[in-house]
Parts: C-alpha cells; sequence; structure tokens
C-alpha cells in the first residue's frame, strides 16, 4: 500500500537523520485566534512540497515575489524570513511572544501591506519575523492570512482551496465528516484511538512527521503497546531543539478511519502545554499522517475536519466495510 511504503520511508529517513545529528521538523504557534472571514468566495491555489513534506504555495508579499511559504494551519500568525523582510525594508511592528516546540520566545514583527496567493489578497499583516534558515522557506502562511475559513487540501490535484465556513458544502461521496473543537488557532479530534487508547489529536499541517507528548509514550509502554526506536531531534522554526524518540504507532482511528504504522517522535513539545494536553494522551498529527487522504478540509467555524480516503485504497476499502455494518 502507498502509504505504508510512504512511513517507511518516513522512519527511514528519520533514522538517517538521528544518525547524522540532523532535524527533521518545525512546529510552532503564535498565540490568538483569527476572526472568521465570512464574506470571501472560494479561491485555488496550487501546493508543492518542501524538503520536510511540508506544503508551500506561491505568495506575493506587498506586491513583490511570488515567494516560497508554508501553510501553517496550526501556525496563528504569518511568518516572514528575516532575509526577506530586510530585502523588501518592511517596517519595524510591535513585539510579540512565539510559542514553539521548544518553549515562548520575544520576537519582532513586520508591518505587511498585503499577502496575495492567486485571487485571494489579505491586507495588512503584522507578520513574525525569523531566521530564513531555521523555518526552511521564505515565510508561513498563518490562519491569519487563511482568515480561519474553510480550508481545503487536494492532495491528488496538488491545490488549496479556501472558502467562507458560511458558504454551504456538497461533500464528495464516501467524505468522512469529524467533529472537533477549536483552541488557539487549531483543530483538536477529542475522539480519536491510538492503538485502541484514547488519544487527542491536533490537526498539524506544518509539521512534516507527527509528534506524540510524554503522557502518549507512557500510556502506550504500559500496556506493553510501544517500543520506541531511537532518540531524535526537533527543531523550533525559532532554532532551539528538543530531544524526542522516533517509533511506530500500529493503529490510529479517526472517525472510523484506522491508519496504520504511523511514524510517531515523542517528545516534551511546549505546544501541548500550550494547548493545556501535557498531562493528557496527545499527537500532532503530522503530514506523514495526513497525506494518507485524498483531500482534508479543516472548517475553523464549525470546528470539523472533513475527509476524503483515495478510491481503491485499503484505507477506503475498510471505511466502507465499517458503514455497511
Amino acid at each position: 500500500m502507498r502509504f505504508a511504503a510512504a512511513l517507511s520511508l518516513t522512519l527511514s529517513l528519520l533514522a538517517s537523520a538521528a544518525a547524522a545529528g540532523q532535524t527533521v521538523t518545525r512546529v510552532e504557534t503564535i498565540h490568538g485566534v483569527s476572526e472568521i472571514d465570512t464574506a470571501t468566495q472560494t479561491t485555488d491555489t496550487r501546493i508543492g512540497r518542501d524538503a520536510g513534506d511540508r506544503m508551500t504555495v506561491a505568495v506575493r508579499v506587498s506586491g513583490a515575489g511570488p515567494y516560497r511559504f508554508v501553510v501553517d494551519t496550526g501556525a496563528d500568525r504569518t511568518v516572514v524570513a528575516r532575509e526577506l523582510a530586510e530585502h523588501l525594508r518592511l517596517p519595524h511592528g510591535p513585539g510579540a511572544t512565539l510559542h514553539s516546540i521548544s518553549g515562548m520566545n520575544s520576537i519582532r514583527t513586520a508591518q505587511v501591506n498585503s499577502i496575495e496567493y492567486t485571487a485571494k489578497r489579505v491586507d495588512d499583516i503584522n507578520a513574525a519575523v525569523l531566521e530564513g534558515v531555521n523555518i526552511g522557506a521564505d515565510g508561513i502562511l498563518g490562519t491569519d492570512s487563511l482568515r480561519a475559513q474553510r480550508v481545503q487540501f487536494d492532495f491528488r490535484k496538488n491545490t488549496l482551496s479556501i472558502s467562507s465556513s458560511r458558504q454551504s458544502v456538497r461533500d464528495d461521496p464516501g467524505t468522512i465528516v469529524v467533529q472537533a473543537r477549536r483552541k488557539s488557532g487549531r483543530l483538536i479530534l477529542t475522539d480519536a484511538l491510538a492503538d485502541g487508547r484514547t488519544v487527542a489529536v491536533v490537526v498539524d499541517t506544518g509539521s512534516d512527521v507527527s509528534i506524540g507528548n510524554m503522557a502518549m509514550e507512557a500510556m502506550l509502554r504500559r500496556k506493553g503497546l510501544m517500543k520506541n526506536s531511537g532518540s531524535i531531534e526537533l527543531m523550533s522554526v525559532t532554532g532551539h531543539k528538543i530531544t524526542g524518540t522516533y517509533a511506530v504507532l500500529r493503529r490510529l482511528e479517526l472517525g472510523g478511519i484506522t491508519l496504520h504504522n504511523v511514524a510517531i517522535v515523542f517528545a516534551e513539545a511546549h505546544t501541548f502545554g500550550q494547548l493545556k494536553l501535557a498531562d493528557k494522551p496527545a499527537m500532532l498529527m503530522g503530514m506523514n499522517a495526513i497525506r494518507a487522504f485524498e483531500k482534508v478540509s479543516i472548517d475553523f467555524a464549525s470546528r470539523k475536519l472533513r475527509i476524503l480516503l483515495p478510491e481503491g485504497s485499503e484505507l477506503l476499502a475498510r471505511a466502507q466495510q465499517l458503514a455497511s455494518r
């Protein structure tokens, strides 16, 4: 199955990176929740991939560009690389506090007249400024630019679609809708199961690999369900590092869908404390798991995650068997 092969490749890359002492993932957020934009009509743009398998789009910044930005539905604020901010001579904005996997950091911001991608334009963005080498791109497109609407990723067509959460939805046949709750700009699935045990799952398109907290690791270890495979370093967008251990989660269940053999890194990430999830089993579902689906729609206003499975996949066959019972 393509999904299993992809996960095996991801895990191999993790092992190689650990041996070489390299970093493998970046996760970040700035506290705050955007207001829902109810006026914007649907717009589409092409998405690509960066070296870490994160999604990227071409973005014009204050009329210049295009530049390559990572799409991160878990980031509450758009980020521009320091090098780009200096090149465009963006005016300085007020200071801000950034919450990353490694902790809280005071950062500077830049005032951006406009952010444009295809027909979508957002004016007057106060963007965080971080080192380009740490974010691995020219910037990060956060939910202040996405306006906390309905964001759909079509991995077969490689497109990103943005529409108002108030706009009616005609789901593709076979679409599975999972109810979530929202906190600090993120969707959290509270009815998920990891090897049959309850776990909170945070949808995070800005992370190339899934990350579990220490409470989740301890729960699985007590049940004899987890064997770690080695240690690895994770690097925040601020350049700070934390150490984690990587393993393979045998089953992750989301709304009747079961993913098998999901590569996961367990670490004491600050993100879990910020979301008040440090003391209960929780994980950030990164792109290595999200790309198993054909389409993923994140609706911030209604707090719903819509998932369409690839036609002919083993995942779809299992979901159809469950639905027919």
